[in-house]
């Protein structure tokens, strides 16, 4: 992924309103980002744990949603797979994220939700960069680029739902 700006980030927003965007707490360490090694930018926010951000890249340039945990379930002690990266995680490891849909579907209150890693950091546990709980990588046939692939497939498909 190619750095950002933090213009090019609050500009990318697509269920956001314009006080929405202004708002959201920006990560301080974009500069220090391993940006080399990311499909997508993401972060929560430290002061509103329940709120994280998602930014990709597009054909169109980046494209940037707004995403809101689900509250974890009591006793959570299965593990659980990312929908985007395939990583398991033990307890809350993989979080319900929902995020509003853009434009008239998103302001009657539609929404759509996916499982994803709670820390956000897909691509680096793709590239061995981060290391999951034990058995949190199961071993598969394709190679790391096809997984990398697969994830951009995966994350595009969601995006295009927020979109859609």
């Amino acid at each position: 992924m190619e750095p950002l700006t933090e213009r090019e980030i609050r500009t990318s927003f697509v269920n956001c309103t314009k006080g929405e965007v202004k708002r959201l707490a920006m990560p301080r360490d974009l500069a220090e980002r391993p940006w080399d090694h990311l499909d997508f930018l993401g972060w929560r926010d430290p002061a509103a744990p329940q709120r994280a951000y998602l930014v990709a890249e597009s054909a169109d340039g980046p494209v940037g949603v707004a995403l809101r945990l689900a509250a974890p379930h009591a006793g959570q002690a299965r593990r659980s797979m990312c929908s985007l990266c395939l990583t398991t995680h033990p307890g809350g490891g993989v979080s319900l994220m929902t995020a509003r849909k853009a434009g008239p579907s998103g302001q009657q209150g539609n929404s759509v939700g996916i499982y994803i890693c709670a820390d956000l950091a897909c691509s680096l546990y793709l590239r061995g960069k981060k290391s999951a709980a034990p058995g949190g990588r199961l071993h598969e046939s394709l190679t790391q680029q096809e997984q990398i692939e697969r994830t951009s497939a995966n994350l595009a498909g969601f995006l295009d739902r927020v979109v859609a």
